[in-house]
């Protein structure tokens, strides 16, 4: 028989069987994308709270609706509104779930259109508005049924129009400025609820079941408290990280936490100067 020497059966075998690299658990992060048990809670839930389709009636003019109810929607911070309008083409009523904004009451009358009157609740887009109006429920390309500033307490502000381009600038709940096409539409007002976050949770009951409606996110346990297989924060003989927390955009899914792809991180020192030249 043929003998080999280890020396070379070593360099005959492919250094990835040789070598492989120690893999840990598959962490939290990388499970959610997956379902299973951390899908979102939905059966009890209301539906999807949109704006009217968009039509020849609220282009060209308006369309008046009647609010039939006031609802709380589990998991969502503001109450829903269902709005009834009367089919434009056919004997029958649409049935609408619109964000409640704050004043809203049923029996009352909602007004959807270009040629609508500026009132708390009604929809209009935004070149009928005046700079400096309140507005909730943004959309962010014409006939998408709302996007921006949608949940409890929060609104946008109308800063400017540019008519020669068609265009429009609001402020976001953010501070961030966006400009969006003069015909989206948005309803008047501040979104009801609001104030929700300033009564402080107190005890695990409430958080509980707070969550408990809307998705399986609490407890959280720390990165630092867990140990080095199931976390890459993990390990130790004091609870810290041990290295920078900011990771690559393009690292690997077991790997990204802490500061994903961070532009910056720290406090933010100074005052910021609100400049409006550019709007």
């Amino acid at each position: 028989g043929q003998r080999i020497s280890l020396a070379a059966e070593t360099r005959a075998t492919p250094k990835h069987y040789t070598h492989r690299p120690t893999m840990g658990r598959v962490i939290r992060g990388q499970r959610k994308g997956r379902g299973s048990v951390f899908r979102a809670h939905v059966r009890t839930r209301k539906g999807a709270a949109k704006l009217r389709v968009i039509d020849f009636a609220e282009r060209r003019g308006y369309i008046k609706g009647l609010v039939k109810d006031i609802v709380h929607d589990p998991g969502r911070g503001a109450p829903l509104a269902r709005v009834s309008f009367r089919n434009t083409h056919r004997y029958k009523v649409d049935k609408e779930l619109f964000i409640a904004p704050e004043g809203m009451h049923t029996g009352q009358f909602v007004y959807c259109g270009a040629k609508a009157q500026l009132a708390v609740g009604n929809v209009l887009p935004l070149a009928s508005m005046p700079e400096g109006t309140i507005v909730c429920n943004v959309e962010q390309t014409v006939g998408d049924r709302g996007r921006f500033a949608r949940t409890s307490g929060n609104y946008a502000t109308v800063i400017s129009h540019n008519p020669d381009t068609k265009r429009s600038r609001i402020k976001l709940p953010s501070g961030a400025k966006k400009t969006l096409p003069s015909s989206c539409r948005a309803m008047v007002g501040i979104v009801a609820g609001g104030g929700r976050i300033d009564k402080p949770m107190l005890k695990a009951g409430r958080a509980y079941h707070k969550y408990k409606v809307k998705r399986n996110c609490w407890p959280k346990v720390r990165g630092v408290a867990m140990n080095p297989v199931e976390h890459p924060h993990g390990g130790g003989n004091h609870q810290h990280i041990g290295h920078a927390s900011t990771v690559s955009r393009y690292c690997s899914a077991g790997r990204k936490v802490g500061l994903i792809a961070a532009r910056r991180t720290g406090r933010l020192r100074g005052t910021k100067v609100t400049s409006y030249k550019d709007s």
